[in-house]
């Protein structure tokens, strides 16, 4: 790819990010404006049970524009404090400036919520002192309030200043306990969605027309022919998704310990190359879905991000069949690891539609098995009063004790190789078939050992050298 490609697909491949970010949030915000709101048109959050055994529960300050140069416009934002408690006693809640709030809570005996998480995660900071000097509802510096029993509730139009939210009951007793919950109604909620949905769909046809032009393919001369697919159903029932990988005969025992850290330059490059993957499979879906294919050089380029990443992980640790530092390349290269996917001329237009998600699925499990996030369990700890959760994908497990062997004995169990391949190769066809470049349903079989059935094999590494082996 030339230079200029490479840029305009980095830019590109940034500036989609951007775009996906924003039609997230726009879709976030129009899914709360659409599905989360009450009838009063508030979100509200969930129910929390404060306690205290002060006299009074307080937020601390918020700033809202407090300074003069500071701009807020009005009618921006409604919210809403709902506190009641479970007997009949009454309950206070109030919102008031921070400095009017500190002067009547000043010398008094109550709790700060610091800290608001899930339904049981709070934080206070406690406050010593005495009891207040009058009943709260008597203050006049309220901006919002209510008191008396069962639940009180608080809207407020919020304005710029320092705010404080304040708790109590309605006699300013000691200790209370009340179920607390905040809502806020914006009228911008959902205009602002559209508008990040709207914005971030124009942006992402720019990052699209720079992905398209960077990684087009030229057309051919007229007089050239088109060079043969180099994966073919070489034998019946072969897959046309191959990988294929041989084991360097001088492996050595303990790099394996630190060539994770030596990949990290290619890790950097694939987060890159696996954002470009997932649009440039969204942009093929819709190719399909119209025209019945997949566009060459949309394919060629996803094609070589599948090869840099197995080439990687053939070397870092899935696996770690080689101590050669793999090539930064998107091409098929001299190295002990190949992945080719044979281009497919016509694609189903209907199976598109459904292949990447519901038909996929059981092998969506059993790769998720081999691989990791569906193999977990628990080993009980000292009696069952503790539990130990350990997990990983087979395959991860499989391959860490075959290099625990090849670290004590100099030896890769050429058995655990084997079937390391052959689950692999299960899983790049699983890639292929939902990454939309083949409408063959994967079969559900091993296929061990260095080379595939298709044909593709690898070159026998020659001896390592340099520091990078």
């Amino acid at each position: 790819m030339k230079p200029g490609r490479v840029v305009a697909l980095v830019f590109g491949v940034l500036i989609a990010l951007l775009a996906f970010g924003l039609v997230a949030g726009g879709g976030a915000l129009t899914w709360a404006h659409a599905t989360q709101r009450d009838a009063d048109g508030f979100i509200a959050s969930p129910t929390y049970r404060l306690e205290s055994s002060r006299y009074a529960l307080a937020s601390g300050a918020m700033d809202i524009a407090s300074n003069a140069a500071d701009w807020f416009p009005e009618d921006l934002l409604d919210v809403r404090f709902i506190a009641e408690r479970a007997d009949s006693e009454g309950v206070f809640v109030g919102i008031g400036p921070s400095a009017d709030v500190a002067a009547y809570l000043d010398g008094v005996a109550y709790d700060e919520v610091t800290h608001l998480g899930r339904r049981t995660d709070i934080d206070y900071r406690a406050h010593d002192g005495g009891a207040p000097s009058g009943a709260p509802a008597d203050q006049r510096f309220w901006v919002a309030s209510a008191a008396g029993p069962g639940a009180q509730s608080v809207t407020w139009d919020v304005a710029p200043g320092e705010w404080t939210v304040v708790v109590m009951n309605a006699t300013a007793g000691l200790g209370i306990t009340v179920d607390f919950e905040a809502g806020a109604r914006s009228s911008l909620l959902l205009p602002v969605g559209l508008g990040l949905l709207i914005g971030g769909l124009v942006i992402g046809a720019l990052a699209a027309l720079l992905i398209i032009w960077a990684v087009r393919k030229p057309a051919p001369a007229p007089a050239a022919e088109e060079a043969p697919v180099p994966v073919a159903a070489a034998r019946e029932g072969a897959y046309p998704a191959a990988i294929s990988g041989r084991m360097d005969p001088d492996l050595s025992r303990g790099m394996w310990l630190i060539k994770w850290f030596l990949a990290i330059p290619h890790y950097f490059c694939l987060a890159f190359l696996w954002a470009a993957f997932v649009i440039l499979t969204v942009l093929a879906f819709f190719a399909i879905l119209f025209t019945g294919r997949y566009p060459r050089g949309l394919f060629d380029f996803n094609v070589g991000v599948l090869r840099w990443n197995w080439r990687v992980a053939f070397y870092a640790f899935n696996p770690a069949g080689t101590d050669r530092y793999p090539p930064f390349s998107l091409a098929d290269a001299d190295y002990p690891a190949r992945l080719e996917i044979a281009y497919p001329e016509r694609l189903s237009r209907g199976l598109v539609l459904v292949k990447w998600w519901l038909l996929a699925i059981p092998h969506y499990i059993i790769v998720g098995i081999l691989t990791s996030g569906v193999l977990w369990w628990a080993a009980d700890l000292g009696g069952g009063e503790g539990a130990a959760r350990l997990g990983g994908g087979l395959m991860s497990i499989l391959v860490f004790i075959a290099l625990v062997v090849l670290l004590f004995t100099g030896r890769y169990p050429r058995g655990l190789w084997d079937l390391v391949m052959g689950f692999n190769r299960w899983v790049i066809r699983v890639a292929a078939y939902a990454g939309l470049m083949r409408d063959e349903y994967p079969p559900f079989r091993l296929d061990m050992g260095d080379d595939d059935p298709t044909g593709l094999t690898s070159p026998v590494a020659p001896p390592p050298t340099g520091i990078i082996r």
